[in-house]
């Protein structure tokens, strides 16, 4: 994040210089420790706490997450390097960077909507990222409010119900989540995004922590861990794979703008690779944490651990209802999970906020309220693909589905695809060695970013749009 002094720094990178100076204290992360946190706060989000139990349960276990854990090392982390260090050479915006380091070797400003690419991504996913956070938030109100307390699957399914066909909870909710995510973000680096997140990371940790206490009073802890740790690859498919691949590629944030950003907040003397090995580990950590929670909760309760996208929403709310102390843990949990979609908002609106204080030299607050007034708008057609809008679609999708399509299906993807042919074939070896260092592990990075990371990113993207699968 930056304050409303970055307006002032637009012509201080250019070329190849784009590569060498740095920005000024207030525009760059205060240490290697806090970068770390909202990086990993990008990361994680609805993701790690909502889809990666449900497709874990959906394909079996133990044999998933081994194969997930295999492709955060071939596809995730070197990507996560490669935007990162695409983002620190550039210092500025995603667009602006790729512009600043197209003229530093020579190639097609076209490149420069790459960086476009990014923004557009990330502004469009956080359109309706705050509706579906925002009922999260509702969710602790109504666990405080023992709206669940003995209800029934079919109680809390019509609970569910009527909170998706009513476009005025929903507009009210994921507004909340904006307005918070604006607050945040219009404070900039050091009053902003560092206080916000040297608290909530932390938080969430501990949140974690005291639900898998929790969890461990059920009876069913080690039946949880025994459906996440041991591998039955019997029930491994193609399409598991393929899955596996696709949620390590969204897990950590990738192609959304929002890493290559932070990255051009990065001083020049912090280490790359360590830092995106750490924020892998911590992404990965939150979401085998929170399997650790859900599953035995789910396993106390007779209910199914492959239950889909309604995990969250519908089967959890009813294991709190059934246990003791349901409500106080159910409220925890969705608070935890807030968290989680707050940290990750936080990172998706800032790129376009960046490129508007970069290209135009406004205020951050001027920056804020324009880029969320329109977010804000864009997501009213979210909300109303759940209700009104939801027997209108195109090509047999909602508002909502073609949105999620477009940035999960192709937007996102092809981002990764380009990111990694322009850090492994465009950057020269000595660039990439300046920001990456030598050695064996960049010679990893290397090979895998020029030939292992395009190939799976094309698997992924050829699945995603139903060539195959």
């Amino acid at each position: 994040m930056e304050n409303t002094g970055l307006a002032g720094h637009g012509n201080a990178v250019a070329g190849a210089s784009a590569g060498v100076g740095g920005r000024p204290s207030q525009l760059q992360w205060s240490s290697r420790l806090t970068f770390i946190l909202a990086a990993t706060g990008s990361a994680v989000g609805l993701g790690n706490i909502w889809k990666f139990p449900y497709i874990t349960g959906v394909h079996g276990g133990g044999a998933f997450v081994l194969v997930y854990l295999a492709c955060i090392l071939v596809i995730g982390l070197p990507l996560l390097m490669a935007e990162v260090m695409i983002g620190r050479r550039g210092r500025q915006n995603p667009a602006s960077s790729m512009a600043n380091l197209a003229r530093e070797f020579r190639v097609s400003r076209h490149w420069r909507l790459l960086g476009w690419l990014g923004v557009v991504s990330g502004f469009m996913i956080l359109s309706f990222y705050t509706v579906v956070a925002g009922w999260g938030l509702s969710y602790i109100f109504d666990s405080a409010k023992g709206a669940f307390d003995g209800a029934s699957s079919e109680q809390v399914g019509a609970h569910f119900g009527r909170l998706l066909a009513d476009p005025g909870a929903l507009i009210f909710w994921g507004t909340l989540v904006l307005l918070i995510t604006l607050g945040v973000v219009v404070r900039g680096v050091k009053k902003g995004l560092e206080k916000a997140v040297n608290a909530m990371m932390p938080g969430l940790f501990i949140l974690l922590l005291v639900l898998v206490g929790y969890a461990m009073t059920t009876g069913y802890f080690m039946q949880g861990l025994h459906f996440l740790f041991n591998p039955d690859f019997s029930k491994l498919s193609g399409t598991s794979i393929l899955v596996a691949l696709g949620h390590a590629f969204f897990t950590l944030s990738l192609a959304g703008g929002g890493m290559m950003t932070y990255g051009s907040y990065l001083p020049k003397k912090v280490s790359i690779a360590k830092t995106a090995i750490i924020i892998g580990i911590l992404d990965t950590l939150v979401a085998l944490l929170a399997g650790m929670v859900i599953f035995p909760l789910v396993f106390a309760n007779g209910l199914e651990p492959g239950s889909g996208p309604g995990l969250l929403f519908v089967t959890l709310p009813i294991a709190f209802g059934q246990m003791p102390l349901g409500g106080l843990f159910g409220m925890i949990f969705f608070i935890m999970l807030s968290v989680a979609a707050l940290t990750s908002a936080i990172s998706l609106i800032e790129p376009a906020v960046a490129w508007m204080t970069d290209k135009y030299r406004v205020s951050r607050l001027r920056a804020c309220l324009m880029s969320g007034l329109v977010m804000w708008v864009l997501s009213l057609g979210t909300v109303f693909s759940f209700n009104i809008w939801e027997q209108h679609t195109l090509f047999g999708k909602t508002f909502f589905g073609v949105l999620d399509y477009l940035t999960s299906g192709w937007f996102l993807p092809l981002g990764g695809l380009f990111i990694a042919i322009f850090a492994g074939w465009i950057m020269t070896r000595q660039a990439t060695e300046e920001e990456l260092g030598r050695g064996l592990g960049y010679r990893l990075w290397y090979y895998t970013i020029r030939y292992i990371s395009p190939v799976a990113i094309v698997i992924m993207f050829l699945n995603a749009i139903g060539v195959i699968g």
